[in-house]
């Protein structure tokens, strides 16, 4: 879901700069609400399980260009059968193995989404200095449903799709002990049962787990006062919108160019991580557990500085 809200910048800039583009945009069927409803596409087009499903229909556009903001192996074989001219984000996949397994970081000091712009710049097209786009459609007024007013509480966004990128239980009922507002806690089904178990704890804590759809949760977010998430597709989210957020780091790490992304305003967002650790990133991704057993990249975050 991050992945997909990180190149929204490169549509709007595409279309806004470019009156001759028709814009077409490619993903899973499942991602499919993430992209619907933005404004800067024209056609969205999705598979279940394979290219094979749609390469006719694909074949049938005769793109002028294929812009390839995943480059992977699945994207290249699209391209290969498409038989069109196309332009390829650099993952520079070696620097960040350079980066997690041997801890050296060759990574530019420069945001993944400002990083997709070079597979657009043959076209003219350059950042424009804004956020990424997540509109809501028909938006609904999900403070007044959990009985909070807006802008008057905090956004705890408790799930993520790895463990390893997760505040832990205790770190949670640290941070809800120490906020001195109403809370709402965002995330998943999977994340519903933590979250009642935190709410029945903490006084002014509502739990909205489970109990809305992405745009649901994105509403959520969008009307908090401030934000505190884990690195996930919802910080991304977050990003879009004028809210403080605090970004919350654990064996992932900033260094890998995918923060949220705020070039307008960036002191509006804060990095909460434990510097300093060996062990870490130790995935760009994330694990079930802590290889290393003792999860201090997340057990020693200074939870008096987030609430701060």
């Amino acid at each position: 879901i991050g992945d997909i809200v990180l190149t929204t910048p490169v549509l709007r800039a595409l279309k806004t700069q470019r009156s001759d583009v028709e814009l077409h945009y490619f993903t899973k069927q499942p991602f499919r609400s993430v992209v619907a409803g933005n404004p800067y596409i024209d056609r969205i087009h999705t598979m279940e399980k394979s290219i094979g499903e749609c390469i006719e229909e694909l074949r049938k556009e005769q793109f002028d260009w294929v812009i390839d903001l995943h480059n992977n192996v699945r994207s290249k074989a699209l391209k290969s059968k498409l038989r069109r001219p196309s332009k390829s984000f650099r993952k520079l996949n070696i620097r960040k193995w350079m980066l997690v397994k041997l801890k050296r970081n060759r990574m530019p000091d420069v945001h993944v989404v400002d990083r997709y712009f070079g597979a657009v710049a043959h076209l003219g097209v350059k950042p424009d200095g804004m956020p990424c786009d997540f509109p809501i459609d028909k938006e609904v007024n999900v403070a007044f449903e959990l009985g909070v007013e807006p802008q008057n509480y905090v956004a705890l966004v408790i799930g993520a799709k790895f463990a390893t990128k997760q505040l832990p239980e205790s770190k949670l009922n640290e941070l809800l002990t120490k906020i001195q507002s109403p809370v709402v806690l965002v995330g998943g089904p999977e994340d519903e049962q933590l979250g009642n178990q935190l709410a029945s704890t903490h006084e002014e804590v509502k739990n909205a787990c489970g109990k809305y759809n992405l745009k649901g949760s994105a509403s959520i977010v969008k009307q908090s006062s401030k934000v505190i998430t884990n690195d996930t597709g919802m910080m991304h989210i977050a990003s879009c919108y004028d809210v403080p957020i605090a970004s919350v780091w654990g064996n992932t790490t900033p260094d890998l160019g995918m923060y949220p992304y705020r070039p307008n305003s960036p002191d509006s967002f804060r990095i909460h991580q434990v510097e300093g650790l060996s062990c870490r990133p130790c995935s760009k991704i994330g694990y079930d557990t802590c290889p290393k057993g003792h999860f201090r990249c997340m057990n020693e975050l200074n939870v008096e500085e987030i609430v701060k």
